[in-house]
């Protein structure tokens, strides 16, 4: 079917907007790519260092025949996304020489979890992790002797940043291998209910606790839709999976095979072999849009909304709210996943998954099909189904039709004919709101407003019950300049009870929320943030404030903002403990949240 007008319309607009940087970008890439295989420019004393501990495969490395890959591995035991991960070096050490290629662990990158730091001080390092992950894996190709790199990493700061890499390292090909989400535990809707009976105070800890190691129990990512989800879902979408690698359960016989086969895949691509796929061919607009209408039809998480632009922009692709918004605007929500539904992942992939719904974006219209992957041309590619065949990866046509018209619906017949995503503009700046989980008479909020500065306050104010009309909670001093935008996800349960008590509630901020934060309209990432003397440092208690997410406006009534002093707030706590104070230079440097929040792109 033909491109959908406003698809190539945004592609178009962001090839202009980009002409400049990306013509810098791959003239740099040429210019490393003609260098050729980079071990043969190394000395002898360089290349000894090198290729010391490799036993019996010092030989293929001297000879410059064989490819060798270099693998960047977010590995850690205390994450269970990421724990999967202790094995693959092994097994890709192993499949490389099968394949006639050598593998070496180049380099670790940290993994922190926006689950175990939420609501603490730990959190104010996590926007930040995503640079320091870029710089890492930076540091572990510097040493040039690879020929292609592995990625292994899931969640939410980590695949940005290695994506960063990925680019930064563009003349080298690149093959992202997921670790797969944990099976299905306590139902994702039963969690969020006791976290909300908490919060009221109907239960006490010990029945918190055993919820949340009821749904949080084994290996893999977490089951609902967030940000690590969203991210595998981006890498299939963007051609740096293997098709169908996302959403395959950690320690199976078929997850093993698809990293053996990620691993032969990595080497045949290569500038020695016949099938040269550089990373930066594959990451061009039209992979950038695919990956953005991919984030809609999914209703994935808003995080994504502050990585991409980072991402795109370590590609020399400069990406604008107006791009989501477009493409939002234009692109069917296809999927109910929690927070935007009942289901997990493990059912969205069952009932056709990732597979069947490219095959119905790409037969829409919505998709790019002509692009480079490290599956061969095309996206058409990523509508097969991978299988077993006598311990390998074979390939077989997806599933033509959903499985589960409750949990993923056809192109034609989506949830909603929108994308899970608002750009919201007005005298308040610029920001977004998710809007795929929130009920359509809740798309406009206007009452007074609230004034807070942090989340703890407006939790305390919650239990003096201080909300008992409508309402608009701001909490700004929450961006990256201030105090490194950690997520406000803890205000979900409070700001759920006062919405079901019907109140008409809505937060407004200049930090962001967990990618699973769903029903209460939030209007997240409002740019400029307050401390570079945005229009939000300067609202006052009871000023009217108007979200409507429809109209995509965001505006305080009746009050000249112009007239008035900025607010300030003591951020003189923001700068130590756990770290802190390492990442002043990050918050002193960072970029705006709109541009990707960036400290190394």
């Amino acid at each position: 079917m033909a491109l959908h007008p406003k698809i190539a319309e945004v592609t178009d607009r962001i090839r202009a907007r980009s002409e400049g940087p990306r013509r810098q970008y791959l003239d740099t890439m040429a210019r490393a790519a003609a260098v050729g295989p980079r071990r043969s420019h190394l000395t002898c004393g360089n290349q000894a260092h090198a290729y010391a501990a490799m036993g019996d495969q010092k030989d293929a490395l001297v000879a410059d025949k064989a490819p060798n890959i270099g693998i960047i591995t977010a590995y850690n035991d205390m994450l269970s996304a990421h724990q999967p991960f202790e094995t693959y070096p092994a097994l890709i050490k192993k499949a490389a020489i099968a394949a006639g290629a050598t593998a070496q662990v180049a380099g670790g990158v940290p993994a922190m979890c926006d689950g175990v730091t939420q609501g603490q001080t730990g959190m104010e390092l996590s926007l930040f992790s995503r640079d320091v992950i870029a710089l890492s894996a930076a540091v572990g190709l510097s040493h040039n002797t690879f020929d292609a790199a592995i990625y292994l990493g899931v969640c939410d700061k980590i695949v940005p940043g290695l994506v960063m890499a990925a680019a930064t390292f563009g003349y080298i090909p690149s093959v992202f291998l997921p670790a797969g989400p944990m099976v299905s535990g306590l139902p994702n809707d039963e969690k969020s209910k006791v976290r909300q009976q908490f919060a009221t105070g109907e239960i006490g800890r010990e029945e918190l606790m055993a919820a949340e190691m009821a749904s949080y129990h084994g290996p893999g990512t977490c089951t609902f839709y967030g940000t690590a989800n969203s991210n595998q879902m981006l890498m299939e979408f963007m051609g740096l999976h293997l098709p169908g690698a996302s959403f395959v359960n950690p320690n199976t016989p078929l997850r093993d095979a698809l990293t053996v086969a990620g691993t032969e895949r990595a080497a045949q691509i290569t500038a020695l072999g016949n099938e040269y796929t550089p990373t930066c061919d594959i990451l061009d607009e039209k992979a950038f849009v695919n990956g953005l209408v991919g984030l809609m039809a999914t209703g994935g998480s808003t995080n994504l909304v502050i990585h991409l632009p980072a991402m795109a922009r370590a590609a020399g692709i400069i990406l604008d709210l107006q791009d989501f918004s477009d493409l939002s605007a234009v692109t069917p929500l296809m999927a109910k996943v929690y927070p935007n539904g009942l289901a997990d992942v493990n059912h969205f992939h069952a009932a056709g998954g990732l597979g069947y719904m490219i095959g119905e974006l790409l037969n829409a219209g919505l998709l790019h099909d002509d692009v480079k992957t490290v599956a061969g041309n095309g996206l058409n590619l990523y509508t097969q189904e991978p299988k077993l065949d006598a311990g390998r990866v074979t390939y077989a046509k997806g599933a033509g039709e959903s499985l589960n018209t409750k949990i993923l619906r056809p192109a034609a017949d989506p949830f909603q004919k929108h994308g899970g995503l608002a750009q919201l503009k007005g005298n308040l700046g610029r920001g977004v709101m998710k809007i795929s989980a929130v009920a359509e008479e809740r798309h406009i909020v206007e009452a007074p407003a609230r004034i807070f500065h942090d989340q703890d306050s407006v939790k305390a104010a919650f239990k003096a019950g201080e909300f008992t009309s409508d309402t608009i909670i701001v909490v700004r001093f929450q961006g990256p300049k201030s105090n490194g935008m950690p997520e406000l996800h803890g205000l979900t349960p409070t700001l759920a009870v006062l919405q079901d008590r019907g109140l008409k509630v809505a937060l407004v901020t200049d930090g962001r929320m967990s990618g699973a934060s769903g029903k209460v309209p939030s209007a997240i990432h409002l740019a400029p943030e307050a401390a570079n003397g945005g229009p939000i440092a300067k609202i006052n208690d009871g000023d009217i404030i108007r979200l409507d997410a429809i109209n995509g406006t965001i505006d305080v009534l009746n009050v000249d903002l112009a007239s008035r002093t900025d607010a300030v707030a003591d951020l003189s706590g923001n700068g130590t403990g756990v770290g802190r104070e390492l990442f002043e230079v990050f918050r002193q440097n960072v970029g705006q949240v709109t541009e990707g929040a960036g400290v190394a792109v």
